[in-house]
């Protein structure tokens, strides 16, 4: 029941317990209960993110080595901001790892420059994200629990207060028109997806039917869509793995696509740099990476050159704490 309501989560992260019990063949309050179970577990929980191309956006994948003894410090000042979508340590517990969303290379590195202590940082290497293959652990519900057709035309995505079309219309260019209200309303809903329509209000400032109705367009324009993000321990995949992949420019699409076929592929991206894929695995332990390395992946004719990297820590987003991260007090 766990799989299957993290499943209907995912198709529609705002559906009310009324329809979600309906579709799952249980009471609101049963569906309310387990899901507050999860996300108070820290396994699974709703979050909004906004979609970078509509905001004329692009996502950066930065690495950064820094001196030895201030890596969860730095990691954890970066995890504290809202334009960080996901936070890890890597390698020998020296190096981080993280996304962020800028409007221009010249805004990542001003972002670099005043998060990172210069007198720490030892290399930094910076990637755009030009493509997205595959996303989002919460793929892996697919294959552990499915709901059937049936269940899924039933969860269409709605919002609370009308219903969506199935897949947003085209937007006509980029939407950048965001006024205050807008803003404070993603900002909640990057920590809680789920927050009720008084929270949302009581935060942006705005009416309950107000919040309603932008909320709706921000989902229906494409500016805000809603994920799952889920512990992949809690479905049996202990080991997180970061690659960096190099192929030629002929392969890079039959490359992607064939990685977000791999059950084990959790996200994959084209990227630029001297790799032109990233893809975080996830596997139930060291001996099933190894046989994805050496057999999955191998398959792959195009591959010419793989850097892996174990996370030792996840910071900020799937597997690691999205609530803001409590101050550390000086001594």
């Amino acid at each position: 029941m766990d799989r299957r309501l993290l499943h209907a989560l995912r198709i529609d992260g705002r559906a009310s317990w009324n329809r979600l019990g309906q579709v799952l063949g249980s009471s609101d309050r049963t569906v309310a209960r387990r899901w507050a179970r999860l996300r108070a577990s820290g396994l699974a929980r709703v979050v909004g993110a906004t979609d970078p191309q509509v905001l004329a956006e692009t996502q950066w994948h930065l690495r950064v080595r820094v001196a030895p003894g201030k890596v969860v410090a730095i990691g954890e000042a970066l995890a504290r901001r809202p334009d960080t979508s996901w936070v890890r340590i890597v390698s020998g517990g020296a190096e981080i790892v993280w996304a962020v969303r800028a409007h221009t290379a010249a805004d990542a590195d001003q972002l670099m420059l005043d998060t990172l202590p210069r007198s720490s940082v030892r290399e930094v290497t910076a990637q755009s994200q030009i493509h997205v293959y595959a996303e989002g652990a919460a793929r892996l519900l697919q294959q552990l629990a499915p709901l059937t057709d049936d269940e899924l035309a039933a969860l269409s995505p709605v919002a609370e207060s009308s219903p969506l079309p199935p897949e947003p219309p085209p937007t006509p260019g980029p939407v950048t028109e965001l006024d205050e209200v807008d803003r404070r309303l993603l900002a909640a809903l990057q920590t809680d997806g789920r927050a009720s329509v008084a929270r949302l209000a009581a935060i942006s400032g705005a009416a309950a039917s107000t919040v309603r109705r932008r909320v709706d367009q921000l989902r229906r324009d494409g500016v805000l869509t809603l994920h799952v993000e889920i512990d992949p321990g809690a479905l049996g995949r202990h080991v997180l793995t970061l690659l960096w992949i190099r192929t030629a420019p002929a392969d890079l699409e039959r490359t992607g696509m064939a990685l977000a076929d791999h059950p084990e592929i959790g996200f994959a991206a084209a990227t630029t740099g001297r790799t032109s894929l990233y893809a975080s695995v996830f596997t139930r332990d060291t001996a099933a990476l190894y046989d994805y390395l050496t057999h999955r992946l191998a398959e792959l004719p195009a591959v010419v050159d793989v850097e892996s990297t174990s996370v030792l820590r996840s910071l900020k987003g799937e597997a690691g704490p999205r609530d803001p991260l409590p101050t550390r007090k000086r001594s």
